[in-house]
């Protein structure tokens, strides 16, 4: 039986359904509660892949239907959506992949950008010695060394079965002879085009001269698939050595950032073990660090395992409260001791285990929230501008993929003559030793900017299982919403009994410790449980869309794929076969 869900714009399902529209900003508005009934999802006998992008999933599923497997796919769709998801999509990022292979192990491949040789805590600080908003996010200075292709060739090397070339090829052929623009991808890349014209390459990339391409047309990016060439013929030499570190090194040196050409040829992707927790008898395999994300959802979950929340009805007020103050919780320990496990000791086995929930747990007063304070810990921004796609093929290998250039478009930065965007992931560095405000900057050394250390991040690859079966594949983007957004996920199947398509429609809500407050989807919570929440000493306010939570489950009784795409996206898709 379907379940009633929150409303949302309807999923479109063909073998391949619907993503990206821009976040909305939060509102003021009046707090109104809507429902409606989810679509099915989408169902396929043998592989799924399900992504921000249809035409990228469409090339995930042939990949499966040739042969290759949920590597291979993840692989093939990375790459295309490097072409038709430009947002988010990247080879000039980093990000995440976390594999459950069908026996039952796992592993995750790390390909986090790393800062350069060059880096130092205080590189983001004018000339009067005064941090800098600009150099930290929206200069090169920003830009870290991209890790994408590396962390690609990485799995591929370990773990894939198809000829390299046939992973890269359909991306090229996107990229050479072009895609027709949807209304969303023409009105996005305009606006950049209009907004960033003191980027040359970025204006031609992007549109036809400085007049903008309408919905319908077909765009052509010769120069990115002249990259996209080089990497499927030379692989990861053909984006770190050679023609592609040349023009990256030369475009540093024209904006004064600091990446060389032997940053480039030093980045290693890392093979790293997951993070694993249990909840309630199922399995949680998802991201160690330098992504907070595994740690701190295996760490809400068992914090969350001491509560009857089926009890509490979801997206009640009791239910919230629980919810919230368990983030609040594991998000002042991600402040506190996360960052990138080469170069600062975390405890992750102590943040995940049970014996440390209880004690937190004995935190949480049942009907009070918890202030949160800024002497505890502190808060800093990450961009919501992020993708995440999930692979199932026929013999139940999952691959769970996020990656990201952090902002929109990362740093808006198009390498003239290699035609992709640089990211500007150094914004997730802390801005400045010791410089911690109640605005949102944060100074605590574990984070700091240092020579090939990884930024911390949020994204939270993750894969569900019980009993020795695959259950499902899950992640989004969202910045430091992506933890909270998996978390609920995952609640709504094992507690809520929700199909996949069910838990990722309904509404979402976050908290991050600081600011100290909750914000819900437009249209997830009724007046009443506003008012209750407040009543608790919780700050209450409307957003707009959470997360995009690409995912898959796999039917229990007919072992099919259910792909559900993300509808808070209006281009996204699952493709079956």
């Amino acid at each position: 039986m379907q379940m009633k869900q929150l409303a949302i714009i309807t999923v479109a399902a063909l073998a391949i359904g619907c993503s990206q529209a821009a976040q909305a900003p939060e509102a003021a508005a009046p707090i109104v509660y809507r429902e409606i009934v989810s679509p099915p999802p989408v169902r396929a006998a043998s592989g799924m892949a399900v992504s921000s992008n249809m035409l990228a999933s469409q090339v995930g599923r042939a990949v499966l239907r040739a042969g290759g497997n949920a590597v291979d796919a993840a692989i093939a769709t990375g790459f295309a959506l490097a072409v038709v998801h430009p947002t988010a999509g990247n080879i000039g990022g980093g990000g995440f992949m976390v594999i459950r292979f069908p026996d039952g192990r796992a592993t995750a491949i790390d390909f986090r950008e790393k800062a350069p040789l060059a880096a130092h805590a205080d590189m983001f600080l004018d000339e009067n010695g005064e941090y800098s908003r600009e150099m930290h996010h929206n200069s090169h200075l920003a830009v870290g060394v991209p890790g994408t292709v590396a962390g690609f060739a990485k799995a591929h090397d370990l773990y894939g079965t198809m000829e390299w070339e046939r992973l890269v090829e359909q991306a090229v052929d996107l990229s050479s002879e072009g895609f027709t623009l949807t209304q969303s991808l023409a009105r996005s890349i305009g606006s950049v085009a209009e907004r960033y014209t003191q980027y040359p390459a970025t204006v031609s990339a992007l549109s036809k001269a400085g007049e903008r391409y309408d919905a319908g047309e077909v765009w052509r990016q010769p120069d990115l698939a002249r990259t996209l060439e080089r990497i499927m013929k030379h692989g990861r030499d053909g984006f770190y050595r050679g023609e592609t570190a040349r023009l990256v090194a030369e475009e540093m040196v024209r904006g004064g950032g600091m990446i060389t050409e032997e940053d480039l040829a030093r980045y290693e992707a890392q093979e790293r073990t997951p993070v694993m927790g249990t909840y309630r008898g199922y399995e949680i395999i998802s991201m160690p660090p330098p992504s907070s994300g595994g740690t701190a959802l295996v760490q809400m979950l068992n914090i969350l395992e001491g509560y009857d929340l089926e009890s509490m009805g979801h997206n009640s007020a009791a239910y919230i409260h629980h919810l919230v103050e368990a983030m609040r919780l594991a998000f002042r320990d991600r402040a506190r001791f996360l960052a990138d496990v080469d170069f600062v000791d975390v405890p992750i086995d102590h943040l995940t285990s049970k014996e440390y929930a209880y004690e937190l747990r004995t935190l949480i007063n049942p009907e009070r929230a918890t202030p949160s304070a800024v002497e505890d810990v502190e808060y800093a921004y990450e961009s919501p501008e992020t993708t995440h796609y999930s692979v199932v093929d026929q013999d139940g290998m999952a691959v769970s993929v996020t990656y990201t250039l952090e902002a929109g478009y990362g740093s808006k930065i198009v390498v003239p003559g290699a035609g992709f965007f640089l990211n500007n992931e150094m914004g997730d560095f802390n801005a400045k030793p010791g410089l911690t405000t109640t605005s949102g900057l944060i100074g605590t050394e574990p984070n700091l900017a240092r020579p090939e250390q990884r930024m911390l991040s949020s994204m939270t690859p993750s894969i569900l299982a019980k009993d020795g079966e695959l259950v499902a594949v899950i992640g989004s983007p969202g910045g430091r919403t992506i933890i909270n957004s998996v978390l609920q996920v995952i609640l709504n199947v094992i507690e809520f009994d929700m199909n996949i398509q069910e838990a990722v429609d309904a509404r979402r809500l976050y908290h991050q410790w600081l600011p100290d407050h909750v914000r819900i989807e437009a249209g997830g919570v009724t007046p009443e449980t506003v008012a209750q929440l407040r009543a608790m000493g919780h700050m209450v306010g409307v957003r707009g869309t959470q997360g995009r939570t690409n995912s898959i489950m796999i039917d229990a009784r007919t072992g099919e794929r259910l792909g559900a795409p993300d509808a808070r996206a209006s281009d996204s898709g699952a493709a079956g076969h």
